[in-house]
């Protein structure tokens, strides 16, 4: 007699719920929750693990002690707009139409029609939320809430922009802004919104990096018995630079170092909540930034040391950004990755990570690098090439310690004139020489005719291919 037949009919539903509830949990571990926290304009060198000298980031140290540090990082654009396209796409700016800075007058978007990181959570079942700068269009059809978010709070577009005084975002401006505090928000006309609703203009941006962290937060608290996808872009350190009370000191020479050390004060909040909820163990937290430091504000902006320039250019420290990693339920502790990955990779790399199918009618530029989260000191990078844009522009590409520079871009200091400032190829050794110092391209001339062609086989090819902004409909 089969042993089936011996077990009592109540006994055999119990044996297959039990097994149907343990096979829902494994598979539940296996999904893991993640938080995308996405900061703006913050240097390479600009945390604790990342070599600062001043700013003090303990909690996003501790991401780095218990995860993995990737310090070939790369962003796809060194502006604001182009970079977030990149990173909701998977896509390099110019093949999904936004290649620059979307300002407040500006009637167009990232296209409806792409696929998010929000989409891509959302068809598995997730929470999805977002909190912060979204500035892939201000208008209700290019929001965060038509892209798969299911919820939005946050400001539009950078918080400089609609300044109301001349000269305000000068540094002597955003100095007597600093020291102004809280009545330095009449300076700009920054509207908040929650979903598709304007709920507050001007912003009181001395609250928004900690408003931010308890939206997250109470978004968490309410979605914890299943998974969530949380995109925290904080609108800081871009200028105006601006904190809460308990963070505020008076001297503006020290305001970056406190608007960076109030950031990491929310992330060690919503780290100390997850393991209130015991969910830390499975959640996912990548810590990055947008684009390099905007070199120009001085004191209000950060440091890309030791890498070369800063904000608006394609050297490394416009583009090189400081990246964190943690998972403890499946990523080794205190180790560090130097392949080359990219925000353009996250979007296929969480797909692979919850089983969401990515759209077979167009192409994604970014690749998984899951294995590097695994084995982050010995997987090798899935990138034979990354490519660096400025613009609709390619300036440069890298591949393996190899950074060349594209013989025809314009000096950046001659941009209004191309032909003063055209140059020949440069070549660096990034191993060697990570701050860009010595061009080898005399030395290695078949190396740069080989990238050269590579280069532009592949300009040509995403310009044929490319996809169009959002646009309002006729009529609007």
């Amino acid at each position: 007699m089969s042993i089936l037949n011996r077990i009592p009919f109540y006994a055999l539903l119990l044996f297959v719920g039990l097994s149907f509830a343990l096979t829902s949990t494994l598979k539940a571990a296996d999904t893991p929750n993640v938080i995308l926290i996405f900061i703006d304009d913050q240097g390479y060198q600009d945390l604790g693990c990342f070599g600062s000298p001043n700013i003090k980031t303990p909690h996003i140290d501790q991401l780095a002690k218990e995860g993995v540090k990737f310090t070939s990082f790369y962003s796809a654009s060194p502006v604001c707009s182009a970079s977030r396209a990149a990173l909701q796409t998977g896509s390099y700016p110019v093949r999904v139409g936004i290649t620059g800075v979307l300002f407040p007058r500006a009637k167009i978007g990232l296209n409806p029609e792409e696929f998010t990181l929000g989409d891509a959570f959302k068809s598995k079942g997730y929470a999805t939320g977002a909190f912060g700068k979204w500035h892939l269009g201000h208008l209700p059809n290019f929001l965060p809430t038509r892209h798969g978010f299911d919820t939005y709070f946050g400001v539009p577009y950078s918080n400089d922009m609609d300044a109301k005084e001349r000269g305000i975002n000068s540094v002597n401006g955003l100095d007597r802004a600093w020291k102004l505090k809280k009545e330095a928000n009449k300076f700009w006309d920054v509207p908040v919104i929650r979903d598709e609703k304007e709920i507050e203009r001007p912003a009181d941006q001395t609250t928004l990096t900690k408003r931010y962290t308890e939206e997250a937060m109470a978004f968490i608290e309410k979605n914890k018995e299943k998974p969530f996808f949380v995109y925290l872009p904080h609108t800081m350190p871009h200028i105006p630079l601006f904190v809460s009370d308990g963070f505020y000191v008076d001297d503006p020479k020290l305001a970056y170092k406190a608007t960076i050390e109030e950031i990491d004060h929310g992330v060690g909040q919503i780290v100390k909540l997850l393991e209130k909820l015991k969910l830390r163990k499975n959640t996912l937290i990548i810590y990055t930034t947008d684009n390099g430091p905007w070199l120009g504000k001085k004191h209000h902006g950060g440091s890309a040391l030791p890498l070369r320039d800063g904000k608006f250019t394609t050297y490394e420290g416009g583009m090189r950004v400081p990246c964190v990693m943690s998972w403890p339920a499946k990523m080794p502790q205190g180790k560090t990755c130097d392949e080359i990955a990219a925000t353009i990779d996250l979007l296929p790399t969480f797909a692979k990570l919850i089983g969401a199918q990515l759209p077979k009618d167009r192409k994604i530029d970014g690749k998984d690098i899951s294995p590097l989260f695994y084995a982050p000191e010995t997987a090798p990078t899935p990138h034979e090439m990354y490519c660096f844009y400025r613009g609709t522009r390619l300036e440069a590409i890298r591949s393996g310690p190899w950074k060349l520079r594209l013989p025809g871009v314009p000096n950046r200091r001659n941009k209004n004139n191309p032909k003063k400032g055209t140059k020949k190829a440069q070549l660096y050794n990034l191993r060697d020489d990570i701050s860009e110092k010595q061009d080898v391209a005399s030395k290695n001339a078949a190396l740069v005719e080989g990238l050269i062609l590579k280069a532009r086989a592949f300009d040509e090819e995403i310009k044929k291919n490319k996809r169009p902004a959002g646009s309002l409909p006729d009529g609007k």
